[in-house]
C-alpha cells in the first residue's frame, strides 16, 4: 500500500496519467513545509532563519530609529504571517521572534 491507502503501482498509473510526479512527505509547497508537525521548535527553524538574516546587525547600524522600527514591523509581521495564518505557533517561537525582534532595536 502507498501513502495514501493506494497500491504503489496504481499510485505510478495515476501519477504517469496525470503527468505528475510522487514526493515523499515532508516537502516544501509555496515556502511552507506540508507533512512537517508546526508543535515542534525545528519546524519553525527556517522561519527564525529568514528573520535573522533580514534584521542582521550590519543594518541595524546603518539605519536610524524609525528606518529600525519600519524594518521590524515590516519582517516581523511578513515572514511569519504565513505560516502562523495555517499553525499556531509554538510560545518557544513566539518569544524567540520577540527577542530578535528587542535585540535588533
Amino acid at each position: 500500500m502507498g501513502v495514501i491507502g493506494v497500491n504503489k503501482v496504481d499510485l505510478q498509473v495515476f501519477s504517469n496519467c496525470l503527468n505528475c510526479r510522487q514526493m515523499k512527505l515532508p516537502f516544501k509547497y509555496l515556502g511552507m513545509i506540508v507533512g512537517g508537525n508546526p508543535r515542534r521548535v525545528s519546524f519553525w527553524d527556517h522561519v527564525i532563519d529568514k528573520i535573522q538574516s533580514r534584521l542582521s546587525r550590519w543594518k541595524g547600524r546603518l539605519l536610524s530609529m524609525i528606518g529600525k522600527v519600519c524594518l521590524i514591523k515590516s519582517v516581523i509581521t511578513a515572514l511569519p504571517l504565513f505560516y502562523l495564518s495555517f499553525f499556531k505557533g509554538p510560545i518557544t517561537v513566539c518569544n524567540k521572534i520577540m527577542k530578535l525582534q528587542a535585540k535588533f532595536l
